[in-house]
């Protein structure tokens, strides 16, 4: 009897100390809730950010005869030197390291050019040719390049998922496109391919020198090339403090802003929460298009717009 006794007990503290192990190592893993709601701030303030920029875009075109690779030079000078700012006042700036390493110096420079300059050019040219709302729903496409790309490096066939997406985004580009029509198909590949080729592109800098410095040398490249080419000390004719207004929440709000606080908030809240409120950017720049400028969108856009956004959620 005294031996079962001890026993039960024995088996009692054993279950209390498993449990007390488990809880402790669930209390351990997850992320506190106050880290969590502030990162899930940061995620929507920087989503929200970036669709407002987009919205002050499309604001900029319609009223200013400018040109999109000028606002893009401007965009990528401006943003990519208050990242670099950034990251010298953190210590975190390594130059002379980076043009140390010739390869190193090579993927930055791919990165700047098919990344950065290819997505922010076409971007801004989507807008201007359409609206923020519909160019920012497409900008999200990317992620179905970047699988069809592993697919293709790795010489496997997409899974059964992967395969549905593709399918459910190409619906949603052709009723954006067409209006649900067969002929019309307007839009260009050039902009996915660059926002693709940014993700891509990214993962060696990003890993070796971090997201802020990298990100803010492959912008201010970038910007450097494009200065020189569209010749940036020519300001348009007939700009104003609107246009002034506009061109600085591009630059500012939704560049160097923007990007320091979603991925503030990534760290904070986790990669797959952060992947879903980053949604609110097109949701912010289709309902900001739709209510300041009276933008219209058809039902079939709409159909469009839920099929990519499925198609983003489901891939993440």
């Amino acid at each position: 009897m005294l031996k079962r006794n001890r026993d039960g007990k024995n088996q009692m503290n054993i279950k209390e100390s498993n449990h007390a192990t488990e809880k402790q190592a669930s209390n351990s893993t997850e992320v506190p809730s106050s880290s969590a709601r502030l990162g899930a701030l940061c995620c929507m303030i920087g989503a929200t950010s970036w669709g407002f920029s987009g919205t002050c875009g499309e604001a900029l075109f319609s009223s200013y005869p400018i040109d999109a690779a000028w606002v893009t030079a401007l965009r990528m000078l401006g943003a990519g030197t208050i990242l670099l700012l950034a990251a010298a006042a953190k210590g975190k700036l390594p130059v002379r390291a980076l043009i140390q390493d010739k390869k190193a110096m090579a993927q930055m420079v791919l990165f700047s050019f098919l990344g950065l300059v290819l997505s922010q050019y076409a971007y801004l040219n989507a807008i201007k040719w359409t609206n923020s709302g519909t160019a920012t729903v497409l900008q999200n496409l990317s992620i179905i390049f970047v699988a069809v790309f592993v697919c293709a490096a790795e010489r496997t066939l997409p899974t059964k998922r992967t395969f549905f997406c593709i399918c459910l985004a190409f619906f949603g580009v052709w009723l954006i496109a067409t209006g649900g029509r067969l002929d019309g198909m307007e839009l260009t590949a050039k902009g996915l391919f660059g926002a693709a080729a940014y993700f891509l592109l990214s993962k060696n800098p990003v890993k070796q020198w971090g997201s802020i410095p990298a990100t803010g040398m492959g912008m201010f490249i970038g910007g450097v090339f494009l200065s020189g080419a569209v010749r940036i000390w020519e300001v348009p004719a007939g700009l104003d403090g609107h246009a002034a207004f506009y061109l600085g929440v591009l630059v500012i709000l939704g560049s160097a802003v923007a990007y320091t606080l979603f991925l503030k908030g990534v760290s904070l809240t986790g990669p797959v929460r952060a992947s879903v409120l980053a949604c609110l950017e097109p949701l912010t720049a289709a309902c900001l298009s739709a209510v300041w400028l009276n933008s219209v969108f058809t039902p079939a856009e709409l159909i469009g717009f839920v099929c990519i956004l499925a198609t983003v959620l489901i891939m993440k």
